[in-house]
Parts: C-alpha cells; structure tokens; sequence
C-alpha cells in the first residue's frame, strides 16, 4: 500500500487530535488492547537514544498509572472497539502530528512511524533526530 492510501484511512482520536492511525495499525491496536484486558493503555513516546538519536515508545501500562498532565486521546474502531493512547507532554513536542502504521511485510514489517517533525531517521524507521 502506498503512504497516500494510508493516509486516506487513517484516524485520529475521538477529539481530533493526537496521532494518526492507520486503518491496519487500528485492527493491530485493537487485538492488542484486548489481550491486555481492560484496565490497560498504550502509552506513546520518545527517548533518547538509538541510530538518529531519540527513539520512539510503545507499552501498554495500567490506566493507574496515567499522570496527571499526560494527554489521553481515545480511539474508536469500526467495529465499535475503543482504546485509549497517552503521551507526556514532552514527548508530544516531538510527535505530535506522527502518523502510525502496521506492516505484515517479511521485512520492514511491524509498527511503522512517520514523524512530520523527524529531519532525520534511520533505516530501521524506530529513530529519529529533530
């Protein structure tokens, strides 16, 4: 698929904000959060380090642990499934805007980032420099 067809179906939270999702990554996200039970969220972040310099984050954490200034973004499938995903606020500056998609490429498959705020990313597509 090409990125203009993700595009096309990707979601973005039930406010309107928060990073895009892909129509695969949305039926990816969902399974997942199923499997986590429901008291679980996917938290979404950056770090420092890997090949460019900050990497990006992904777990599923306890909604307990949900900070006070995180951002909650809530997420809705077409088959009426919701998940929620939140972000701290520091990683938001760099990713706000970032699109997520899911590939079940043999290679390059997985959880795939498009940062509009990256100048610079690896091959491996989970790093990225501003």
């Amino acid at each position: 698929m090409t990125s203009s067809t993700h595009a096309q179906t990707a979601h973005s939270a039930s406010d309107g904000k928060g990073i895009l999702i892909t129509g695969p990554a949305m039926n990816q996200l969902a399974c997942l959060c199923l499997e986590q039970g429901e008291d679980q969220v996917l938290r979404v972040g950056v770090r420092s380090g890997g090949c460019s310099g900050m990497s990006y984050t992904m777990n599923f954490v306890a909604s307990s642990d949900i900070k006070e200034e995180d951002e909650i973004y809530e997420y809705l499938t077409k088959d009426g499934a919701s998940f929620r995903v939140i972000c701290d606020p520091k990683s938001l500056l760099y990713i706000y805007g970032m699109q997520l998609d899911f590939s079940t490429e043999l290679i390059g498959g997985g959880f795939n980032f498009t940062n509009p705020n990256a100048t610079q990313t690896c091959g491996c597509g989970s790093s990225f420099a501003v």
